[in-house]
């Protein structure tokens, strides 16, 4: 039996206990996990960037992170994406097929346009003059490089201005506002791990940093 914490991670906030560049910089200090989540002895499984949001997944248990943020389960990750412009038809499908990034050719997305994202608006908001023209995506993709879903939008021509997470395989972010977050108790055995290579066979109001 393992807890499970799922946390709506609000913008400009690091997916971290401690901000270890202001410890070290004695700099101002961003904001963390510490801000909006007081359970002792919990660590992400994986991460979003400073500037993502959306659903953030903690535990005590180390196999059950290790088991949720190795690449090697594929867990489908799923976002909702406000982009610059109107993607055409064929920009989606570009995405659907796999876009030629730096580190190689991503893996088959599912994409669809959205009507509205159902999503809280963010602190703060886009600016509307700046970006007069923006379409809502949802995203799911089964790896996890590097800033991979914005360098996606970018390749085919509609940079991502906003990126919230609502789903990590099988959770989900509904629910929760930004910066609260709710536990699940996890009662099923966890699967064995996959044979290795030899075997073969509280609501929170972001800041600016």
């Amino acid at each position: 039996m393992s807890a499970l914490y799922l946390l709506h991670k609000p913008y400009r906030m690091l997916s971290q206990f401690t901000d270890r560049q202001a410890d070290d910089d004695d700099g101002e200090r961003r904001a963390t996990l510490a801000d909006v989540i007081a359970v002792p002895g919990i660590y992400a499984a994986g991460r979003l960037d400073y500037d993502s949001e959306g659903l953030l997944l903690l535990s005590d248990d180390g196999e059950l992170i290790h088991r949720i943020s190795d690449p090697r389960h594929k867990q489908p990750k799923t976002y909702r994406v406000q982009v610059e412009g109107r993607p055409s038809d064929a920009a989606l499908q570009a995405l659907r097929d796999g876009v030629r990034l730096t580190d190689g050719r991503t893996r088959p997305a599912k994409v669809r346009r959205l009507a509205t994202s159902g999503l809280p608006e963010r602190d703060p908001p886009l600016d509307p003059k700046r970006h007069p023209l923006t379409t809502w995506l949802e995203l799911t993709i089964s790896e996890g490089r590097n800033r991979q879903v914005r360098r996606m939008t970018a390749h085919v021509g509609h940079p991502t201005l906003r990126l919230v997470r609502v789903a990590i395989g099988p959770w989900r972010l509904d629910g929760l506002a930004p910066g609260q977050w709710r536990r699940e108790t996890l009662h099923a055995p966890r699967p064995a791990a996959p044979p290795s290579h030899r075997q073969r066979p509280t609501r929170y109001k972001g800041g600016r940093r």
